[in-house]
């Protein structure tokens, strides 16, 4: 019984947390990376930092999108890349918007809901 419980629960339990967090709640990524960009002397320079960041639901909306489609390691991490960028180092746009960084030397990687 507590199997077919379990069974049962488990799926909807994992999708009302992946649409609770692609529509409102988002995604932290806790991760020990290499992240930075080229900026001569400033503090944004790529350097090994051990974080835990926010992201959007519409970031974590494409992740958990591309998780379930299959997408390989190298897509998922470049959606991971790109939300983390957003929000570090992009945060209220101003002059940074298109600013390429650099998420590379991946220590340790956990996405919580």
């Amino acid at each position: 019984m507590v199997q077919e419980t379990e069974s049962e629960w488990q799926p909807q339990v994992k999708a009302q947390a992946r649409q609770h967090a692609s529509t409102s709640g988002g995604l932290v990524i806790s991760f020990r990376a290499t992240l930075g960009f080229t900026a001569n002397g400033s503090s944004d320079d790529d350097r090994v930092r051990d974080l835990s960041i926010a992201v959007s639901p519409s970031h974590a909306a494409l992740i958990l999108a591309a998780q379930e489609e299959g997408a390989t390691d190298s897509a998922l991490h470049d959606a991971v890349a790109e939300a983390i960028a957003d929000a570090y180092f992009r945060q209220g746009g101003g002059g940074r918007a298109s600013l390429k960084v650099n998420f590379t030397d991946v220590q340790r990687l956990d996405i919580a809901f």
